[in-house]
């Protein structure tokens, strides 16, 4: 089997190339596959590329190549895949796909639908570029990564039910031996943020919850690792911004970190949380369905957009080492069953599927 992948998203920091290049890492050693993965010019893939992934670069940029696909149906990311059995799109996106191609689509989350607001003007164009539900509709099998996104997903499109298959993603495990050394500059104690800072993290409501803890009494400092427009918001006083960091000083800062702090106000997945607790070290999020069923006890929760309630969970995590140590160990348990061979697998057996139905 030929699998086309829409690899657009490599190399870009973000969640869904974490996803996409952990999948392949994990799924490219498996017999019978060959992976094709479509690199338009800017992306590529991080570090050395998965073993066993042919690239297939294009010397066009992403939003011309498929800003052409979506509005003249050309070119087709099979045929710049060099032919293929069936396509695999890590994430919803415009694209052409042949009429006689199986398409699997992987939706993390449908955002883009629920908080359009949160979006820039362009990127709603993109949006609407995609046609969600023309998309849905020609996938021959809908992977989510949550059982909360596949029950959003069936709520929009009750007559896709039969389609839609629940994979999670896995989680990395903490390397062995040293870590590497911190970025210089950051306080002996410290939470930390990692992600996107765009409008659903809330990195407003983090910035507010953060400077009320300090003034109550916090003595830890808040270290950002990540970046996107919402970065102004989250500034003040103990607050540091790393930027993008790379998966070595990320393996450091999860397990250097007193907790890692998610408060979004909306998540598919949400892997940061679940990296952290592999390092052993807990977290603080949204009290949202998805971190009920992934993280679970391994978590505090508080309800989104409370800052109130956030600083006084960052208070309390901060300050007992007991309540750090319980929420760990139920972390540790929670993660236990994630892997990415598990989700590669998982993955490559509806792909297999499709391409003979």
């Amino acid at each position: 089997m030929r699998v086309a992948v829409d690899a657009r998203a490599a190399g870009s920091g973000r969640g869904v190339a974490r996803y996409l290049e952990r999948t392949l890492q994990a799924a490219a050693g498996l017999p019978g596959t060959t992976w094709a993965a479509v690199l338009p010019r800017g992306s590529a893939f991080a570090g050395t590329p998965p073993a066993g992934v042919e690239e297939r670069p294009s010397p066009r940029s992403s939003r011309v190549l498929f800003g052409l696909a979506a509005t003249t149906g050309r070119p087709r990311l099979e045929r710049l895949a060099g032919g293929a059995d069936v396509v695999w799109l890590p994430a919803p996106a415009p694209v052409a796909v042949g009429a006689g191609v199986p398409l699997v689509l992987t939706v993390h989350d449908l955002s883009f639908v629920q908080r359009p607001g949160d979006f820039t003007p362009y990127e709603r164009l993109w949006h609407r570029a995609m046609r969600i539900d023309r998309l849905l509709g020609r996938a021959a099998a809908i992977v989510c990564v949550s059982d909360a996104v596949a029950g959003e997903v069936r709520a929009r499109r009750p007559d896709l039910a039969p389609r839609v298959r629940v994979i999670a993603p896995g989680v990395d495990p903490a390397p062995a031996g040293p870590p590497a050394p911190l970025p210089p500059g950051l306080p002996p104690r410290f939470l930390l943020y990692v992600g996107a800072l765009e409008p659903r993290k809330a990195p407003g409501v983090l910035a507010d919850a953060y400077a009320a803890a300090r003034a109550r009494g916090l003595d830890a400092g808040l270290v950002v690792a990540g970046e996107g427009r919402e970065a102004p918001r989250l500034h003040g006083p103990g607050v540091h911004h790393l930027g993008r960091v790379d998966d070595a000083t990320l393996h450091a800062l999860y397990g250097a970190a007193l907790a890692v702090v998610l408060p979004s106000y909306l998540e598919g997945f949400g892997l940061p949380p679940l990296e952290a607790a592999a390092h052993g070290t807990p977290a603080i999020v949204s009290d949202l369905p998805v971190f009920r069923a992934t993280i679970g006890a391994g978590a505090l929760r508080v309800p989104p957009g409370d800052a109130d309630a956030l600083a006084a969970a960052l208070l309390e995590v901060g300050g007992d080492a007991a309540l750090r140590t319980r929420l760990a160990t139920a972390g540790r348990a929670a993660i236990a069953p994630l892997s990415w061979e598990a989700s590669a697998a998982a993955l490559t057996e509806v792909l297999t599927r499709a391409a003979r139905s």
